[in-house]
């Protein structure tokens, strides 16, 4: 395939430059499909050719140029340390060589609201690839990765196509969330396209259902999300890295909980109205709350306390638990 080294572009972590490019499709079989089209007949498949001629099928591909600094995120994510060696390991593997990032997919196992997808995130932002994202409770959820025929009425492509043909990047991060809620029916596996997307051969040269083009998705990151690995087939189980995701424990929630409201003063202007530091007895009742819910909490108590003419967050400031009222959370004393 053809490459073409680049400059390093600035980016929040300047050691993973955008080093080189990747072909994604070929462009002269986009040329032969359009060409063969009844236009009057496939008109949304004719302006997905079109698409595609016009992007054209280069797309970046970032290329380490040494080890990130990651310290932050270990700090961050506390409960995800033996995700994050993973994904430094593999780093370290390519970093002084030629060869491109991969990464196992990874499937990330635990309850609602342990940070599972914030971590998906992340890695998007420290590889600065972007992220694109899947949830397998929808009953459509397979066509959405892999596209549904042209033939079908309301057909487009899929996210994996978004991802490769919209996209800038060759590499996104795609996550797959609650793929254990994926329902399969007698007729039809939502995770059927999967099962190739996971395996870097056969990837190569993954066919979208809609555009019928051959595309390199071999470089794609996938995170997916679970709560429960037993309604999982064991095709996908075998094709990823499987990490248990626990809860952050007391002291982690804590640093979570002082992490965010140091972020979320720092970026608004009305922050400089508040203490620089939280109070205790409040950073002891949010270690009790999901780290997803962490950022809610802050705001509203922030929000209860300027109307208080306060300038600092107290327990009676923040939410009650499940709900958004005013008042502490459901699990003080």
């Amino acid at each position: 395939m053809s490459r073409t080294a680049l400059a390093c572009v600035p980016c929040p972590h300047p050691r993973i430059p955008l080093a080189q490019m990747r072909t994604v499709y070929d462009c002269e079989e986009v040329q032969t499909k359009l060409d063969k089209l009844i236009a009057q007949e496939h008109a949304p498949l004719k302006a997905t050719y079109e698409r595609m001629l016009s992007k054209g099928a280069q797309r970046f591909q970032v290329k380490p140029s040494g080890l990130p600094v990651m310290a932050e995120l270990y700090e961050e994510l506390p409960n995800f340390h033996d995700v994050l060696d993973d994904v430094r390991r593999q780093i370290a593997l390519c970093a002084d060589s030629g060869d491109a990032l991969e990464i196992t997919p990874l499937l990330l196992l635990g309850p609602p609201g342990v940070g599972k997808t914030h971590f998906a995130r992340q890695l998007a932002e420290l590889l600065g690839t972007g992220m694109g994202f899947v949830s397998m409770s929808s009953l459509t959820a397979g066509w959405l990765i892999g596209g549904a025929s042209s033939q079908w009425k309301g057909a487009k492509p899929g996210k994996v196509f978004e991802a490769l043909v919209d996209g800038q990047y060759a590499n996104p991060v795609m996550v797959v969330d609650e793929i254990d809620k994926a329902a399969a029916e007698a007729s039809y596996d939502p995770l059927g396209a999967l099962y190739s997307l996971l395996e870097h051969d056969t990837a190569r040269a993954f066919t979208d259902e809609f555009a019928e083009v051959a595309l390199d998705a071999s470089q794609l990151i996938w995170v997916a999300t679970a709560n429960d690995a037993r309604a999982i087939p064991e095709p996908i189980l075998n094709r990823c890295n499987v990490y248990e995701i626990e809860a952050p424990d007391f002291e982690a929630a804590r640093g979570i909980a002082r992490r965010l409201y140091r972020n979320i003063r720092g970026a608004h202007e009305w922050g400089r109205q508040f203490g620089e530091e939280p109070l205790e007895s409040v950073l002891d009742a949010l270690a009790a709350v999901p780290p997803r819910e962490m950022r809610r909490a802050w705001m509203t108590g922030f929000g209860n306390a300027k109307l208080a003419a306060r300038g600092e967050v107290q327990l009676a400031d923040l939410p009650a638990a499940g709900s958004g009222r005013r008042g502490p959370l459901g699990f003080t004393s």
